[in-house]
């Protein structure tokens, strides 16, 4: 539970560490109700420290049972401790401490540290978990030679795992066993990793491009053996991008993934031992859907390409958290492009920015990239510091260009390997290796906040010109009040009648340049005149989302339409469309009457419906309103019932008066559809799709359509697609296929998180006592963070107009969640507490019975995770 004042750091008062750590010798033993640790320290002053400097380590929820300097124990007089600390006055410069320390993994419900998964003894030390396994300067800048031994029950622990390579094994008397790991490659203790426990082992090799052949193994219950080809495949596919990309070898002669069912994040990049969320390695076609598929081959790659942008080069502090996970969304993002549809999976990345990214940072949780302060740094795993950090990134590899980009990271690397480093310092790469100065460049880093851009267009068709003023602002954000300009790449094309781009030339240009021109923003105002514009076109800006930032660009409802069925470039081509929908449903919330969806709409979704469809899966993102989530986000005060209501009315507008199209479209699906399709993904997506809109137009003719697929579906995408439609229905076909479909994955865990999914988004009015009820069922625990988001989380985020229902219940339901999570698992409290954070922008009884909720929590005694959200939550302004 968190001090009476919480601490809050600071990036302005980093200092280094007085002692550094050479090597750290392991030994862990593990028994079914504690663990003995005994961590022998090779320490040595830093040549700057003061020679007064005492030794000061971190450790928390730790029972000492000896302590050793250089061989002579300690009195208790000799060092003193707090319940978050280990102090010594006085050491030499050089010296050898080993510390004894016993801890209770199995009580450890905060999964921190050592803690017990089932049957499995397993790990996660980042951001500050290593403090709860042993005293140590729990700090990534302390890097350090790992030397871990395991002991445990030979029958109960088969197989005894950490970093590095196994160097020695032993049978021991009793039946017990242990195993010596050899890490050569120092590193911080957050990427300490052991896992112990009845695991089964799934091999492949890979041979590296210099010729050396690594073992790679994952390590799973029995049961999921037969789930890791996906996962294995998608590790090998990113170990031989990595090298074509970015020139990067993997560096040991194994790689080891370990699949566990209790785990607050997605995965943890260990070096050599990457420890995963069981939803992020397993997956078949009858259980996984093919964006299970999709995000698996994702984390598998993220997590691989840490072992260079994160591992090799990790972070000085953790204030430079983003060095790491920006650059490694970033990287993650191009190898998902690369290896499926560029144009789809910048959309998915759009879409995922702006309902997460852009409300954090209009609300009181906002931060730099680059956070200037923090109470707890869990709650800085954002999508501040991962996705918007990532398209910071993008845009330095936008400005510098593919090829400068490289050279530019292959300096990062030779300059850095090995080092604890900044932002700064990557940047700085960047700059020397491609002469580039990205001074003012450096704000994205330090500025909180989404910036705006409006552009105003004028044509002047007796010179022929046609001019766009770009003024670029940022809102004040907590703490930053004021913004300086930033430096913005603004990618631009003129679009002709014939939806081709015009060749594009400058005022005071010699001629003309290609159709699609690269703009850089660095003042408030920027004023750019094309020559040789003999008619008016329709601008094509920000292509490829080349910033992220808010664009406002006056066009009506045709200059949209033309855009969505003409931009050349994909994201353009959905953002037109997604900025079409939104103004109609902007229009309808706000309206106190009903009135007529716009004709110009319905036939510009009546287009694409009617058109063949080269790209399915873009046709599907095409074809996706915008969410309640993202709406509520461009309004204020916030009505969700008002914004609910006003998509049920598009929604139902585009099914009945397309609905022999959506029928159609759903016939014309199904032969691609089939397995074996490499574009079947997406001719799925674009089925079940019309499949929505068909329940829409029509509940009988939907329902009897939806469980036919459910009975016959031959993949989980369609099966959970169908159950999805009959969600929302009220009809008999439901509840049957709840029940069916429970009774078919009752005892598979990951499925099962589907199943409580599906009903806490459901739209029907009767959804917060089936999540109430869902709480007491037999397979819900509060201990298992994949079932807390798959139920609780699902229903918070997924389906506002029944979470923010007008009499406060859900309200008073998350609460009380809220504070009991707390007890356990005070990250998991923090993460579900979000949905609170913005409680200003609501409708006064709604903001009124949310601030009180806020009021209540604060009252209590909470943990620095949570303080941190509920206090910064009241005081914003």
């Amino acid at each position: 539970m968190r001090d009476a004042t919480p601490r809050t750091r600071r990036l302005d008062e980093y200092r280094p560490p007085d002692f550094l750590v050479d090597e750290i010798d392991l030994l862990v033993r593990l028994f079914d109700d504690r663990a003995e640790v005994r961590a022998a320290l090779k320490l040595r002053r830093r040549e700057a420290a003061a020679v007064t400097a005492p030794l000061i380590l971190d450790g928390e929820a730790l029972t000492l049972r000896g302590i050793s300097l250089d061989g002579q124990a300690l009195r208790p007089s000799e060092y003193s401790r707090t319940d978050r600390s280990l102090r010594l006055e006085s050491v030499p410069d050089r010296c050898e401490l080993v510390v004894e320390t016993l801890i209770r993994p199995q009580e450890n419900t905060a999964l921190e540290g050592l803690y017990r998964s089932g049957p499995l003894f397993c790990t996660q030390c980042e951001a500050e978990g290593f403090r709860k396994i042993t005293y140590f300067p729990d700090r990534p800048d302390v890097m350090a030679r790992f030397r871990t031994t395991i002991e445990a029950d030979r029958d109960s622990c088969p197989v005894l795992l950490s970093n590095g390579n196994p160097v020695d094994r032993r049978e021991l008397p009793d039946g017990r066993h242990r195993v010596t790991w050899d890490d050569p490659f120092p590193k911080p203790s957050y990427l300490f990793a052991l896992v112990a426990g009845p695991l089964v082992r799934v091999a492949d090799r890979f041979e590296t491009a210099s010729g050396r052949d690594v073992a790679l193994e994952f390590y799973v219950e029995a049961q999921n053996a037969a789930q890791c080809d996906h996962a294995m495949a998608s590790l090998k596919r990113a170990m031989r991008w990595d090298e074509e990309q970015f020139g990067r070898e993997y560096d040991l002669d194994i790689y080891m993934v370990v699949a566990v069912n209790d785990f607050n994040m997605g995965a943890m990049e260990n070096k050599g031992l990457n420890i995963f969320n069981s939803r992020y390695v397993l997956a078949s076609p009858q259980s996984a859907t093919d964006l299970d598929y999709q995000n698996i081959e994702a984390v598998i790659a993220h997590e691989y390409f840490h072992n260079w942008t994160g591992n090799r080069i990790t972070c000085r502090d953790w204030f430079q958290l983003s060095l790491k996970e920006g650059l490694t969304v970033f990287r993650d993002q191009q190898f998902s492009g690369d290896m499926g549809s560029r144009g789809v999976k910048r959309i998915q990345d759009v879409r995922l920015l702006r309902t997460h990214q852009f409300a954090e940072d209009a609300g009181p949780m906002a931060h730099p990239v680059q956070p200037d302060s923090y109470i707890e740094i869990n709650n800085f795993y954002t999508a501040t510091v991962y996705n918007k950090g990532a398209e910071v990134v993008r845009m330095i590899h936008t400005l510098l260009g593919p090829a400068g980009f490289r050279r530019g990271m292959d300096l990062y690397f030779a300059r850095h390997d090995g080092q604890a480093v900044t932002v700064e310092e990557f940047v700085r790469a960047m700059e020397q290796a491609n002469d580039a100065d990205l001074a003012q460049f450096r704000r994205w880093y330090r500025q909180a906040g989404t910036p705006e851009l409006d552009v105003a267009t004028e044509h002047d068709p007796r010179a022929a010109t046609y001019t766009l003023l770009v003024r670029q602002t940022c809102p004040p954000t907590p703490g930053q009040p004021e913004k300086q300009p930033l430096h913005i790449p603004f990618s631009v094309s003129l679009l002709g009648s014939d939806g081709n781009g015009l060749p594009l030339q400058l005022e005071g240009e010699a001629q003309p340049g290609p159709a699609e021109r690269l703009l850089e923003l660095t003042e408030p105002v920027h004023k750019f005149v094309f020559t040789h514009v003999e008619t008016p076109p329709v601008p094509s800006v920000l292509r490829g989302f080349s910033a992220p930032v808010k664009l406002h660009l006056k066009a009506d409802d045709d200059a949209l339409a033309f855009r969505l069925a003409h931009d050349d470039d994909p994201f353009n081509r959905w953002d037109a469309g997604q900025s079409l929908m939104q103004r109609e449903l902007l229009a309808l919330s706000g309206s106190a009457s009903p009135r007529p969806v716009s004709e110009v709409l319905l036939a510009a979704v009546g287009r694409l419906l009617d058109a063949q469809a080269p790209d399915p899966a873009l046709l599907a993102q095409l074809l996706q309103l915008p969410s309640e989530s993202y709406l509520a986000d461009q309004l204020e005060p916030v009505d969700p019932d008002a914004i609910h209501a006003a998509l049920r009315t598009v929604r139902t507008a585009f099914a009945s008066t397309h609905a022999g199209l959506w029928r159609d479209l759903y016939s014309r699906c199904e032969a691609p559809a089939a397995a074996g399709n490499p574009d079947g993904p997406g001719w799925r997506a674009l089925r079940n799709l019309a499949l929505g809109y068909v329940a829409d137009a029509d509940a009988t003719v939907g329902a009897a359509m939806a469980i036919t697929q459910f009975r016959n579906a031959r993949n989980m995408t369609d099966e959970i697609a169908a159950l999805t439609v009959l969600s929302h229905l009220d009809r008999p076909e439901r509840e049957q296929a709840l029940a069916d479909f429970h009774a078919r994955w009752q005892q598979d865990p990951l499925v099962l998180d589907k199943w409580f999914s599906v009903q806490a988004m459901s739209r029907r009015e009767e959804t917060l006592p089936a999540v109430a009820a869902l709480l007491k069922h037999p397979a819900f625990s509060l201990r298992n963070p994949n079932r807390v988001r798959a139920l609780v989380g699902a229903f918070v985020q997924g389906n506002p107009v029944r979470f923010h229902r007008i009499d406060g219940a859900g309200y008073r339901m998350l609460e009380e969640l809220v504070l009991q999570l707390d007890g356990t698992n005070p990250q998991l409290a923090a993460r579900m507490a979000g949905a609170f954070t913005r409680w200003r922008r609501f409708e006064p009884e709604r903001r009124r019975l949310m601030k009180a909720s806020l009021e209540r929590l604060a009252a209590r005694q909470l943990s620095t995770d949570l303080f941190e959200v509920v206090d910064k939550s009241l005081a914003s302004r």
